[in-house]
């Protein structure tokens, strides 16, 4: 299983302290990998380190803000300078905003694409223009099943993770040559604290177990082979895929 061993590689997930974040560095910790923990509030931030290390995971705090250009740079450059490299980097932090299109508020809109989209690039870039040196690296973007379907409600979601499948696939056309892999992982249903509203509607769960296959929500924890195949040298030839992982949702009319 050496092709998915990730021991003496760092691994950068932002948005770690809760969700799909948290469970994916708790995944590749356990493939092997050093884990640097993101996000902006700096005391959930220490919780949710002081539960990996619980664990046994070596664990480093990175707090920073991911829509902040200048932070972000500031926070990658100062890692790099100081600990050593970022072999991995996974873009999660993301956020959603629920509203009739034509009630969605102007600053919900640019938020959210900060957010999901512009934070992906000024990570992507920052951590990237390392990697380029080394001639080496993985960057994995959190796409969503909305990158390929819509729902009424969040038409601006829908456009922000369909961004982040083509910025996948732009970085991958700009930076395959230099050595790294750039792909994205699109979850679809899964039980999040940011679908707390989904989860606890009974109306829309039972919509949901008969348009999904599989007939349920996904527990983050099927997230984790993806991310650590991804990770790792077993995808060393797969560069600006979006790999789905909904239970055949987008499989299926």
């Amino acid at each position: 299983m050496q092709l998915f061993d990730l021991t003496g590689k760092t691994a950068l997930v932002t948005g770690s302290s809760a969700g799909i974040g948290y469970g994916l560095v708790h995944g590749l910790a356990s493939a092997g990998a050093r884990i640097v923990v993101n996000g902006r509030n700096a005391e959930r931030l220490a919780i949710a380190a002081g539960k990996l290390r619980a664990d046994g995971f070596d664990v480093i705090e990175l707090p920073f803000d991911a829509t902040d250009p200048q932070a972000t740079a500031d926070a990658v450059n100062g890692y790099e300078t100081n600990h050593g490299p970022i072999d991995i980097l996974v873009n999660n932090a993301g956020m959603q905003c629920r509203a009739p299109l034509e009630e969605f508020e102007i600053e919900a809109f640019d938020a959210l694409m900060r957010t999901n989209v512009s934070s992906v690039f000024y990570v992507g870039q920052a951590v990237a223009r390392h990697m380029i040196k080394r001639g080496a690296g993985k960057i994995i973007n959190i796409a969503s099943v909305q990158t390929k379907l819509a729902r009424p409600g969040i038409a601006p979601y829908t456009a922000s993770k369909g961004a982040v499948a083509n910025l996948t696939k732009g970085m991958a056309t700009d930076w395959a040559k230099y050595g790294l892999q750039i792909n994205a992982i699109a979850p679809g249903y899964f039980d999040t604290p940011l679908n707390k509203a989904l989860v606890s509607d009974p109306e829309f769960c039972t919509w949901l177990e008969k348009r999904t296959p599989a007939g349920r929500w996904g527990q983050v924890e099927e997230l984790v082979g993806a991310c650590i195949f991804l990770a790792s040298n077993a995808s060393s030839f797969v560069n600006g895929h979006t790999l789905f992982v909904d239970g055949g949702i987008t499989a299926s009319l």
